[in-house]
């Protein structure tokens, strides 16, 4: 062999030694860090369990029909003689305990109403193809009607909860600044989703925004075999949990509590909604939001729907109260509760001495009259 030869040839068995080198040391810190989140999971599974706290507030039972049939399962708590309605509306692959923190802090002074979105939690499944945002809007509309046919009312929604109350607007608009008369929208977007670069190079995320629908249809048809996968892979889903919900340094039984929300949603499910956020534009419905007291709550850390979305909201809502949280992820309700709970008791506060905007007091049973006048069976003799 010549000596050109040769010295390509010892480059290369470098070059093959030091790769080598390379993917020893990236599988061990990967083996490695697997085992220390095992640990940390197990750990915090076994805490979560000790404490038998996240999941347990309960309150009275209710199912909701749908337009389409589908039952919505729908809990009433807090003080029934209130004079105002909480309505608390979940994120994507959530369910009504993700409120834990808001539920306990509020339930002492307001009526609570919160409800699984369909096909999460108790709900029942809707089919694929109501898989959207404005049918999640219509089914809060149901859930409006039946459990909070008279007096007002505040709706607070987290991520695709928020998107559940733009739609609402879009589809009710007369519903606001007579029964509604505040609305909180947390970690949320009005549109052009598909822009977040959910944190990695741009190129990267306009690849992924391309070709995410049709991966997530395929593993929708293939559930069975991506469910033993995720039941496989749980230290995994364990760290993505961790890294794209929260921005600070959480107490583990809270990403347990989390992580445990998302993996009892199916597969299929998550595979189903997903379309709907490359495609979400409720921008044209904020205005309505204008005509009440608006709270808009971002993660200055938020990988899902990054704080400039929170901006963009609050700059077609120049009356609304931004409020951006330092260190901050996608679930700024689990991992800042007090800075959330006091930013809502100012909402509520000030959706309550709002003049002329409501009339009557309660939720109580439903009763006769128009749904969306504000004295619909708001007077106690009515009906």
């Amino acid at each position: 062999m010549s000596d050109a030869g040769s010295n390509v040839g010892r480059r290369a068995g470098i070059l093959g030694a030091a790769v080598g080198v390379l993917a020893v040391g990236a599988a061990a810190g990967v083996a490695i860090e697997r085992m220390t989140v095992g640990r940390v999971r197990r750990r915090a599974e076994e805490e979560l369990d000790a404490i038998a706290e996240f999941g347990t507030l309960r309150g009275e039972p209710h199912i909701v029909a749908a337009e389409d049939g589908v039952e919505l399962y729908a809990e009433v708590d807090g003080d029934p003689r209130a004079p105002l309605t909480v309505v608390l509306c979940h994120g994507y692959t959530l369910n009504m305990d993700c409120w834990h923190f808001q539920r306990a802090e509020l339930q002492d002074d307001y009526r609570l109403v919160l409800f699984d979105q369909r096909s999460h939690g108790r709900s029942g499944r809707g089919a694929p193809e109501t898989s959207t945002i404005d049918q999640l809007g219509e089914d809060l509309y149901a859930v409006l009607q039946e459990l909070v046919p008279r007096g007002p009312m505040v709706l607070v929604g987290h991520s695709m909860g928020g998107m559940t109350i733009m739609a609402l607007a879009d589809q009710h608009p007369e519903l606001f600044g007579r029964r509604i008369v505040g609305v909180a929208l947390l970690n949320t977007s009005a549109g052009k989703w598909a822009t977040v670069t959910l944190g990695i190079p741009a190129a990267g995320a306009r690849l992924l925004h391309r070709v995410a629908p049709g991966v997530m249809r395929t593993l929708g048809r293939r559930a069975a075999l991506v469910e033993a996968g995720r039941r496989a892979a749980r230290d995994l889903v364990y760290v993505f949990t961790e890294r794209y919900a929260f921005d600070s340094d959480v107490d583990p039984t809270v990403v347990r509590f989390t992580d445990r929300m998302i993996s009892a949603t199916p597969i299929d499910v998550i595979a189903e909604f997903f379309p709907a956020f490359e495609t979400h534009d409720k921008l044209a419905a904020l205005p309505v939001l204008g005509r009440v007291p608006t709270l808009v709550v971002g993660g200055a850390g938020d990988l899902m729907t990054p704080a400039s979305h929170s901006e963009a909201i609050h700059d077609a809502l120049p009356d609304s109260e931004l409020v951006v949280v330092p260190e901050s992820g996608h679930l700024t309700p689990l991992e800042h509760p007090e800075v959330v709970n006091a930013a809502l008791r100012g909402l509520l506060a000030r959706a309550a001495r709002e003049p002329g905007r409501h009339a009557g007091t309660g939720g109580g049973p439903r009763r006769n009259g128009s749904f969306g006048s504000p004295r619909s069976g708001g007077d106690r003799d009515a009906g």
